[in-house]
């Protein structure tokens, strides 16, 4: 077993290389990271155990990353202007593909390994280095190269991949519109086929048809997949892709091709984001992305999926690991900033303490709760995200590519991306504030780091359309469950308004009274059974969309009244929705721990998952109590078990932090690789010598009344 040696990032503990986690002293000393009297002060985590386990199936794929961006040349500057930031990040590009960190995901013959999963758990770690790098290489090969090697065809990926893998050809993803975002279904950008000359004319018709916020497009970008309307035979088709030539080797735009600047954004500054617009830009025909549909030199258009919704939701499908590499980058900045400002919390001294010595930070009550269960939290996360990875590479390996499997990947997918970034903005602006006006400092990382995560939240599909995304999924499967006959449909809603009436009566909590006793303890227990809170998590999510999903078949077949019932009901539907997502989350950290062995490691992931669980009740409690999920004795118990788990964990965290593998070249925070140590060291030694030569002053005594 290993408890607190450092951990390189490898993920395995050496005694001779430098961490940037603090390790726990067996002194008891509070700024060595373990309080001086606590719980559970013999429990040692195997750091090497959890580590492996954090890094999940593509462990290797993620070691090569990371000691890759250990390398300062693709670390972020603060402070450079907008120019030399996307000058520089346009060089990093350069770096990856000399260093063969882009060809994991495409095919053998182009250089590729097939290894979908290893791909994104790679491409997340470049987060640690600059999230604009992780962004910018995201456009050109995990959009632009995604875009030709998933939506084309042989032809295709022949011509266009060896450039785009190279880095011959930068590129763009030219989907969203300014008067288009999330709905990609009804953007204005035609392509229409012109059977004289065998090409198709891409233009957009007037302003808000405008491809707006595209990488790469103000200034890089050499060509872009451009989604436009297919027309052909005066027949629209519907959305779809189209390689388009952009600029020629001096940077000038091609005729017919115009754009502009985005200017200077609130984050992710490395990327040279603009604007695009085509006058009746030609293409040839077989510039067509063709694997969903293609057509023919007289301009007759065929398709393998005949129905035009499920060919557009399949091809949007394909581009789904935006999404999942989003959630990631989510999960890996937030540990960073964690281990940021707690490493900051153990070491800070702040406020006389009973003994007269000032305490360290994370010694305070309030300063624990607002980071340990954030903690907690990004581990339900990792492996929540382990799940979505796995889940992605059946997908696009081919092992598992059923209709189901898609529809699971594309409901896991919205939903864990939505909570995690939301999460991540959240996390980080806790970790700023926890660390004062050290936090607010630049080179400490956490403000830059809240700026570029900002727009993860709209990228790839704003979070809350995508949770309507996972609330349809939701209201879908309730539909199949739900009978259809007169009689059946009877009693399935008596059996509701049962439910109802038990929540009402209190049914439910007198029974839970019962069964306490009226014990606060006993109340904390079964409220820490793995059954108790998946029936918890799962019921909230049940009754939800039971409800939802009863009031709409009150219109029957009335599609307008359906159509003005689910817009009443949008607010409940996107709660459902990340209730259910949580309640994933959840499940995923539950598997992840049965895969651990007994003992310490798993004990501790265990009170993790309890603290997570538990704070999914709090934030909820006043929906458990007035559904009578939860009886006022457990309600009162949730908050105490909190608190009773974040001191259990509170001489772990040294450990926990050690877990993640991240090296000082990955964290580059001055307050958490010592600065602060040294700093609150030699303030204690300078005290410590001035009193034992007697030069402290006498303290003025106040007198008694």
């Amino acid at each position: 077993m290993v408890d607190t040696a450092p951990v390189t990032s490898t993920g395995t503990a050496t005694g001779d290389t430098a961490s940037s986690a603090p390790k726990a002293d067996a002194s008891g000393d509070p700024a060595a990271g373990t309080p001086s009297a606590g719980t559970d002060t013999d429990v040692r985590i195997d750091v090497d155990l959890l580590a492996e386990h954090l890094l999940g199936r593509w462990a290797e794929d993620r070691r090569i990353s990371r000691r890759l961006v250990r390398d300062p040349a693709l670390h972020k500057v603060e402070g450079l202007s907008i120019v030399e930031h996307r000058a520089r990040a346009f060089d990093q590009l350069r770096i990856l593909q000399e260093n063969g960190a882009i060809q994991r995901p495409y095919p053998p013959e182009l250089g590729g390994q097939d290894n979908h999963g290893g791909n994104l758990a790679a491409f997340e770690e470049l987060t640690t280095a600059d999230p604009s790098l992780q962004i910018k290489a995201g456009v050109q090969w995990g959009l632009f190269g995604s875009a030709v090697h998933h939506l084309g065809t042989e032809r295709n990926h022949r011509e266009f991949l060896p450039g785009i893998i190279a880095f011959d050809v930068p590129g763009c993803f030219a989907m969203t519109e300014t008067g288009h975002g999330s709905d990609v279904q009804s953007i204005a950008t035609t392509a229409t086929y012109d059977p004289a000359t065998q090409e198709f004319v891409v233009h957009t018709p007037f302003r808000g048809a405008w491809k707006d916020y595209i990488g790469n497009a103000a200034l890089h970008g050499k060509a872009a997949v451009v989604f436009a309307k297919l027309v052909t035979q005066g027949v629209d088709h519907g959305v779809h892709a189209f390689y388009v030539p952009l600029r020629d080797d001096d940077g000038a735009f091609l005729p017919g091709v115009g754009g502009e600047d985005d200017g200077v954004k609130g984050g992710l500054n490395g990327i040279d984001n603009g604007r695009l617009h085509f006058d009746h830009v030609r293409v040839p025909r077989t510039n067509l992305l063709n694997r969903y549909g293609d057509v023919a030199e007289d301009g007759t258009y065929t398709s393998p999926i005949a129905s035009p919704g499920r060919r557009f939701f399949t091809m949007l499908g394909t581009l789904v690991q935006g999404r999942v590499s989003l959630d990631g980058a989510a999960v890996v900045a937030q540990k960073i900033g964690l281990q940021i400002a707690l490493t900051y919390a153990m070491e800070r001294r702040q406020f006389p303490t009973n003994g007269g010595e000032e305490g360290v930070l994370l010694d305070y009550g309030q300063h624990q709760r607002r980071l340990i269960p954030r903690l907690a939290t990004v581990f339900a996360q990792s492996f929540a995200h382990e799940k979505l990875l796995r889940t992605f590479d059946d997908v696009f390996s081919g092992r598992l590519d059923t209709p189901e499997r898609r529809e699971d990947l594309e409901t896991e997918a919205a939903a864990f991306k939505s909570m995690s970034t939301w999460y991540a903005l959240d996390t980080l602006q806790e970790c700023r504030e926890a660390c004062g006006g050290a936090g607010f400092l630049a080179e400490n990382r956490l403000t830059s780091l809240r700026a570029d995560l900002d727009v993860y939240v709209t990228f790839e599909g704003d979070n809350t359309v995508l949770l309507q995304l996972v609330g349809k999924r939701l209201l879908t499967d309730f539909r199949k469950k739900a009978p259809r006959d007169a009689a059946s449909t009877a009693k399935f809603v008596a059996a509701q308004v049962g439910t109802k009436l038990a929540d009402a009566s209190g049914i439910r909590r007198l029974g839970q009274t019962v069964k306490d006793r009226g014990s606060l303890a006993a109340s904390a227990t079964d409220l820490r059974d793995t059954e108790t809170q998946r029936a918890l998590l799962s019921s909230r999510v049940d009754a939800m969309v039971a409800e939802i999903g009863m009031r709409l078949n009150t219109a029957g077949k009335d599609r307008a009244r359906q159509a003005q019932l689910l817009n009443r009901s949008q607010h409940e539907l996107i709660e459902a929705s990340k209730a259910h997502a949580e309640r994933m989350q959840w499940e995923a950290f539950t598997d992840a721990i049965d895969e651990v062995p007994e003992g310490d490691t798993r004990k501790v992931l265990v009170w993790l998952r309890d603290l997570f669980a538990l704070g999914l009740l709090e934030q909820h409690l006043d929906w458990y109590l007035v559904h009578g999920r939860l009886s006022a004795q457990r309600a009162r118990a949730v908050s105490a078990s909190i608190d009773r788990l974040i001191a259990r964990l509170r001489p772990l965290v040294p450990q926990l932090l050690a877990s993640f593998g991240y090296e000082p070249e990955h964290v580059r925070a001055p307050i958490a690789l010592g600065e602060e140590r040294a700093r609150q060291d030699e303030a204690r030694a300078w005290f410590a010598a001035e009193r034992a030569a007697g030069r402290l002053p006498e303290q003025e005594k106040k007198p008694r009344p």
